[in-house]
């Protein structure tokens, strides 16, 4: 988030890194849902809910770490505003989700049912080799004819629930003529089930329910693994949308009305509050002040407005209360048209094709001319039909892709708890195999590479000078007053003032032993710098060098990242000199500055269609689209919601050093990934040999699969 963003009230987390998500219940409606951009621990959650807890009204409260966000369930007549007053004035900043729409998007009922199937196939798995095993171990006659009725009793319910996902997908690409990884093992599991229930029903010795579900159980483990990374990359678009202010106050004839910003139309006049954020585009009208553009723009320090001047939906009013009109709604709003940005660049980002999709569709059609060719071959020698179907099972089984089903969401389930451990977290499938493949960064500036600013010097205010300095600054909420009043030294007493108010839009200004004192913009005090100023009485004013931090582990990150081969450059939306004296510190010299969100959308756009392969870092709203177009994307733990929500991984820690760390291990991991699909490959030359001779039942070939498959979970292992 831009240095401009309130500061956390919490000490622990400027070290802290995050911890693991916490659990949050899913939002029912009527709840509000809060966005805390602010939070950074445990200490923050537990000082979050103690607040809220203590609120009149408010029945749960339940803080979700990782998303950066409060769920309350509280009475009808208690107000976001009030719940948001209630929290800044703790410390922390919060801004209104739209609860309906955030409802819509939480529940995985998908994953809830895959866990169910995978436990149903595990457990028929388990008792139905216990059956096998008695049969192996001597059972004759009625009793081996009981266990193998028990066994299909079992099995035929379990795979009819258990492998509906397989089957499904099967049928959807059969009927449109296409094949998938589905149909092979969908066929190998009806075939091996309906072969072993016609095997019971005439009463011979083999059956092979074991090896169907065995099937089904790892082929579903693999499958859940991937869903798990899946689940976890929601759509930027939506979290965007739910950005955006539910309800404002509306100017009438008669008086002032809360409506929803949906029935806003053009021409309406609207009171945008202090310290909230605009619902719309509009002009201002009525009222002067400041607003924070930082998350909207990238530019650190806050814009005058006056009237007449445009305001964008998203932006943060600083001061006084203002009356705007209102010039653009709905789909035409900065922030929709932004959003409608991030949607065209999700559409591009899904066209990537994943390594195992590249690989299924190789392998799929291969699968089934191999067994097709099998029972033909062995219907023409032979004249067996039932040995042939029997072969035929058995190629599908050996062939069947369960090791190419583990090699990818084994290893990235690896990468992703190693990275986590080192402060990152992974939230799209594809990620890791994206970000192995970069040969580019490019960093915003406000709340990336630097966060925050400080006083360079104050050895030129004298005593009396600070101790004003000091009683001005702590009584302003202004970003660059929050930061004056930090530099100060502990030692600096507060002057007592009279007569204390802000001038909206040009800073605080007091009485101080019969003298007017003011703090604020240079030109209100009578300075000439652009910087703010300190002004007692008649004396000349007294500027203060306010220069952005860089964030930590910045130096160290772009230093590992050239060394790896990934030239940086610096893409921001504030002022070019503002850009370039942060990318000199650092080492880069590809610099742009004062870019608009679709600039920044379009270079980035413009680097990969040059062949580059771009990995994108950055914070705010205006990096968004940026970050989806990006072909992998990172942002900070302290970044926008729906810049988080974009990226691919997130940051967790304050310090930036281990991004060098996150490339190593995303290259590791594509390393490993090969080597499964190359121990796949060599399982297949072996075994496939072995079935097509008539060598493999369908029993040996489920063990053979297994066998793969444990393999290549014990050398995704390997990665930690």
């Amino acid at each position: 988030m831009s240095d401009t963003t309130a500061i956390s009230a919490c000490p622990a987390c400027s070290a802290a890194p995050l911890a693991e998500r916490v659990a949050e219940p899913a939002a029912q409606a009527g709840d509000l849902i809060l966005s805390l951009p602010t939070i950074h621990c445990a200490a923050c959650i537990g000082k979050v809910e103690a607040r809220l807890a203590n609120m009149p009204g408010v029945r749960a409260a339940r803080v979700n770490l990782s998303r950066k966000r409060v769920t309350i369930s509280a009475d009808p007549d208690l107000s976001a505003d009030t719940v948001i007053d209630a929290l800044e004035a703790i410390g922390f900043e919060a801004n209104e989700l739209d609860g309906a729409m955030m409802a819509a998007v939480e529940t995985d009922p998908a994953g809830r049912k895959m866990l169910t199937q995978l436990a149903v196939a595990g457990f028929a798995m388990m008792n139905v080799m216990l059956f096998s095993i008695a049969v192996w171990s001597g059972a004759s006659d009625s009793t081996k004819h009981l266990f193998h009725w028990i066994s299909a009793s079992i099995s035929v319910p379990a795979l009819m629930f258990s492998a509906q996902i397989f089957f499904i997908s099967a049928w959807s690409a059969l009927r449109v003529g296409q094949l998938n990884m589905d149909v092979p093992i969908s066929l190998a599991i009806v075939l091996a089930a309906l072969m072993s229930l016609y095997e019971t029903i005439i009463g011979t010795y083999h059956v092979y329910f074991d090896a169907a579900l065995s099937l089904t159980f790892f082929l579903l483990c693999g499958r859940y693994l991937d869903h798990r990374m899946r689940v976890a990359a929601r759509s930027a678009a939506q979290e965007l949308s739910a950005l955006e202010i539910p309800r404002c106050t509306r100017l009438t004839g008669e008086g002032r009305e809360t409506v929803n910003v949906a029935d806003l139309s053009i021409g309406d006049r609207i009171e945008v509050p202090q310290g909230m954020r605009v619902p719309v585009d509009g002009t201002l009208t009525g009222g002067s002040s400041e607003m924070d553009r930082s998350f909207l723009t990238g530019e650190s320090l806050p814009v005058a407005v006056t009237s007449g001047d445009t305001l964008c939906a998203g932006e943060i009013n600083l001061g006084a209360p203002l009356t705007l009109q209102v010039t653009a709604v709905g789909e035409d709003t900065t922030l929709r048209r932004m959003a409608a940005l991030v949607e065209t660049a999700e559409n591009a980002r899904n066209c990537y094709t994943a390594m195992a999709d590249k690989a299924a569709k190789l392998y799929a059609p291969l699968v089934h001319i191999l067994a097709f060719a099998a029972f033909l071959a062995w219907v023409f020698f032979s004249g067996d039909v039932m040995l042939s179907i029997n072969i035929a099972i058995s190629v599908l089984i050996i062939t069947c892709p369960c090791a190419l089903g583990l090699a990818v969401p084994a290893v990235m389930v690896q990468a992703c708890r190693r990275l986590f451990s080192r402060g990152f977290l992974v939230k799209d499938d594809t990620a890791l195999e994206r970000l192995a493949e970069c040969d580019a960064v490019v960093f915003d500036k406000t709340g990336t590479l630097t966060e925050g600013g400080t006083v360079l010097d104050m050895e030129h205010l004298s005593a009396g000078e600070k101790s004003v300095l000091a009683a001005l600054a702590s009584q302003s909420a202004h970003p660059v007053a929050r930061v004056v009043a930090q530099a100060i030294p502990d030692d600096v007493v507060p002057a007592k003032l009279e007569d204390i108010r802000e001038v909206p839009g040009n800073g605080m200004e007091a009485i101080w032993n019969g003298e007017t004192v003011r703090f604020g913009r240079a030109d209100w005090c009578g300075g000439a710098a652009s910087s703010p100023a300190l002004r007692i009485g008649a004396a000349p004013a007294k500027a203060l060098s306010i220069e952005e931090v860089l964030r930590p582990g910045a130096r160290a990150a772009v230093k590992t990242l050239n060394a790896l081969g990934l030239p940086g450059a610096v893409f921001s939306g504030d002022t070019a000199r503002a850009t370039g004296k942060v990318a000199e510190a650092l080492g880069i010299t590809d610099i742009r500055g004062e870019l608009r969100p679709e600039e920044k959308l379009a270079a980035i756009e413009e680097m990969q269609a040059a062949g580059k392969r771009v990995l994108m870092v950055g914070d705010g709203l205006n990096d968004t689209a940026a970050l989806v177009a990006a072909h992998a994307s990172i942002s900070p733990a302290s970044a926008l919601d729906a810049s988080r929500t974009a990226a691919d991984i997130v940051l967790l820690n304050r310090s930036m050093e281990d991004l060098g760390h996150a490339i190593s291990v995303a290259r590791t991991a594509r390393l490993r990934v090969s080597q499964n699909f190359s121990i796949a490959t060599a399982y297949n030359l072996i075994a496939i040999p072995i079935a097509l001779a008539g060598y493999a039942t369908p029993l040996m070939a489920a063990i053979a699969m297994s066998v793969s498959s444990i393999t290549v979970l014990l050398n995704a292992a390997r990665i930690r």
